[in-house]
């Protein structure tokens, strides 16, 4: 072997959880995505879905995937920025940033490349990207692609954001990047106190609704609505794969913004074009989501009802404050075990260990969607509370 080869063979944890019979991931599923699944055979509750609205599977989007399909074949063969420009891109796009109360909006084959196309292109060597230390991995990528100064300031912790950006050159691009909803830990960030920082220091605010999009605000417009901030925040970026039922992203913004990332976004210039048919999913989603205001009322009283239930069990469950539901555990090998006597019970979740979090921080992830019942919440927190139990977590 060469000495490439070599390095990566000592990397070995993955088959020793494999040996264990506890290797959690890329677990099979045999058909479509809904409150229930079927792996191997073995039919498991889905706690470890982020399709929020419950859309995943809707006859009236796969319909218009279909209807898509037929009228502009499976794939663009290009980037949006040479051949790969469909009226449906374009309609899609003035279709979001009407949604989401901006001038424009830009649509990439996935929500990922946004963040890391658009957070790397926007601010120049003389210029600052300040982060939440709990941010995104395609938001850390994104900074790590800039030429600007990177500052982080500690989770949810708005004194060391504002000293932060006191060390930032009054004159200088500061680009204050944040989750709206946190993917692991499920909190929001204080997107009011963040404003009243962006007026006293002159900056600027980009938020990722990946996470809001589709479960907070007036029809699911994300957490910027629901703060009443849209009009304040600079940059607002979301993901088609979690409650809109489909695969891409978007970034909304101003027109003088938009213009530039149009023609400097790597990511979107050198990519190929999202399908016409994850293009039409989304849009109809979008649609879906406009037309149905009680399927997000559904998905708040089953996430009330199931917060509820996981507290009254004794669970730790930090500071969530949305359908993402952490579970912590505190171990790693136990967050694994975890996660395999569960789907032995019957249900499905997933665990999150370094370096989505902390050694220390370990946690099993139950996700809602609307589609959800309170009974199928009472089976979840029954078998999951009988595991914790065994494994001594909780009492």
């Amino acid at each position: 072997m060469g000495i490439l080869q070599d390095r990566l063979a000592k990397y070995t944890m993955p088959q020793e959880f494999m040996a264990q019979g506890v290797y959690p991931y890329f677990r099979e599923i045999d058909g479509k995505q809904g409150t229930e699944v079927t792996m191997g055979g073995h039919k498991v509750l889905m706690f470890g879905s982020n399709a929020y609205t419950g859309l995943v599977g809707d006859e009236r989007i796969i319909n218009a995937a279909i209807a898509a399909t037929h009228k502009y074949g499976t794939g663009c063969a290009g980037s949006r920025f040479l051949n790969g420009t469909l009226d449906l891109h374009v309609q899609l796009e003035k279709e979001l940033a009407q949604f989401l109360g901006k001038d424009e909006s830009l649509c990439f084959s996935t929500g990922f490349t946004v963040n890391s196309g658009v957070i790397a292109c926007l601010t120049g060597r003389n210029d600052y990207i300040i982060c939440d230390d709990r941010d995104h991995a395609s938001i850390v990528d994104g900074r790590r692609l800039s030429y600007s100064t990177c500052l982080k300031y500690k989770h949810n912790d708005m004194e060391d954001l504002e000293k932060q950006l006191q060390k930032c050159a009054p004159e200088a691009v500061k680009l204050i990047v944040v989750d709206g909803v946190f993917s692991m830990e499920g909190d929001l960030a204080p997107l009011p106190e963040i404003i009243r920082l962006k007026h006293k220091y002159n900056a600027t605010v980009m938020v990722d609704e990946a996470h809001g999009l589709g479960v907070f605000g007036k029809n699911g417009r994300g957490v910027c609505d629901y703060f009443g901030l849209t009009d304040e925040v600079d940059l607002i970026m979301g993901t088609f794969s979690k409650s809109l039922a489909s695969i891409g992203g978007f970034i909304a913004a101003d027109s003088t913004i938009i213009n530039w990332l149009r023609h400097n976004t790597r990511t979107y210039i050198f990519s190929a074009s999202n399908t016409p048919a994850a293009t039409a999913a989304a849009m109809e989603a979008l649609h879906i989501l406009q037309e149905e205001p009680e399927r997000i009322q559904a998905l708040w009283d089953v996430t009330n009802y199931a917060l509820k239930r996981f507290r009254e069990a004794g669970f730790e469950m930090g500071e969530t404050q949305s359908p993402i539901i952490p579970l912590y555990v505190r171990d790693v090998e136990k967050t694994f075990l975890v996660t395999k006597m569960a789907f032995d019970e019957g249900v499905f979740i997933n665990p999150v260990i370094p370096p989505a979090c902390a050694p220390q921080d370990t946690l099993v992830r139950v996700a809602l969607m609307a589609t959800h019942t309170k009974e199928q919440v009472d089976l979840a927190v029954e078998r999951l509370s009988k595991v914790f139990r065994q494994l001594d977590i909780i009492k």
